[in-house]
């Protein structure tokens, strides 16, 4: 049997009867956890095991934690980081193994909670103009460092059984507007987003999984990549991405029209799967079904990308801990 083509979310700290049901009869692919549904680290792991049990597998249960601003779990449960552009920044020249000792940690306290993805790496490209809800999550400005730092935060996550989700393609640092509340437009060139924006994706195209962008490149298409078989096409062919492409988002306002709709529309794209966050069981209802199952190739990455998933190699905590704090001048965490 199929997956379906959807990853989803659930209302509080434990599925209801309701939810059950329906993640049962619709097997979505995978879920995502946000901080309403966080209370204790054993309530974490039972929600996980209610997702797992409603689908009877080991489906992939996702997150955002990049640390900073963005990070679901908090003290006590996971740590406080910095946000990670100063993080890498602080870093300088170690940034690469001050990136990858802090997200082996991020996917130790993930993978002990039964979490099995995360939403990064973000290898956008920070700008001077770049919003302010996106600039302190990038990494840095250089599409050749940013890339490296990239590889190292998703070779963090392996290392530690979880699966990372890098986003956001084919690129979301040109944008200057909040792609939560607006629909962000892209005036460049496909020649000079191949030399920049593009080619942090090329480098990290063999990752499991990806997710994209809800900006309109407006020499290249008039529709937001996310809803763009021409975007689609470009993330397969130009950045040579092969994982199991997974939407951003689909409430969010820079799409317009009802979310099953959107779905129809992403799916007809060329996405694997689409993700819904935030609605109401109705409108959760509803993707699900116009999501219906994945594709013969969707499936089949699917398996790809969870076939990725291994056995955390062995870590040792405090000494990670003292590296990094070395790394970083005394400074990890955010104060």
């Amino acid at each position: 049997m199929s997956f379906g083509a959807a990853i989803t979310d659930a209302e509080g700290l434990r599925l209801t009867p309701e939810e059950k049901r329906l993640f049962r009869e619709m097997n979505p692919f995978g879920f995502i956890l946000f901080a309403r549904n966080v209370d204790t680290a054993d309530q974490v792991r039972a929600l996980c095991d209610d997702f797992r049990e409603a689908v009877g597998r080991n489906c992939p249960i996702t997150i955002d934690q990049e640390g900073g601003r963005v990070q679901r779990l908090r003290a006590p449960l996971a740590r406080e980081w910095m946000p990670p552009l100063d993080h890498a920044e602080r870093a300088g020249e170690q940034a690469e193994r001050a990136m990858y000792l802090r997200y082996r940690l991020i996917a130790n306290e993930l993978f002990e909670l039964g979490i099995d993805s995360n939403c990064a790496p973000m290898v956008d490209l920070a700008r001077e103009d770049t919003h302010a809800f996106l600039k302190n999550r990038c990494y840095g400005s250089d599409p050749k460092t940013v890339a490296e730092i990239g590889k190292a935060v998703a070779k963090g996550h392996l290392d530690g059984g979880v699966l990372p989700v890098v986003k956001h393609m084919p690129g979301h640092g040109l944008s200057t507007l909040d792609s939560h509340h607006d629909l962000p437009h892209v005036d460049l060139s496909q020649d000079a987003l191949e030399q920049a924006d593009f080619a942090p994706f090329r480098a990290l195209n063999d990752l499991p999984m990806g997710m994209t962008a809800h900006l309109v490149y407006d020499r290249i298409d008039p529709k937001p990549a996310t809803i763009s078989p021409t975007m689609i096409g470009l993330i397969r062919e130009q950045i040579g991405f092969d994982g199991l492409i997974m939407t951003d988002d689909i409430s969010m306002k820079a799409l317009n029209g009802a979310p099953e709709d959107v779905t129809r529309q992403a799916l007809a794209a060329g996405c694997d799967v689409i993700l819904h966050c935030n609605g109401t069981f109705e409108a959760r209802t509803n993707v699900l079904e116009a999501a219906g199952e994945m594709t013969d190739p969707a499936q089949k990455r699917a398996e790809k990308a969870l076939a990725m998933r291994q056995k955390p190699a062995e870590l040792d905590i405090p000494a990670a801990e003292a590296e990094l704090s070395a790394l970083m001048g005394g400074q990890v965490y955010e104060r």
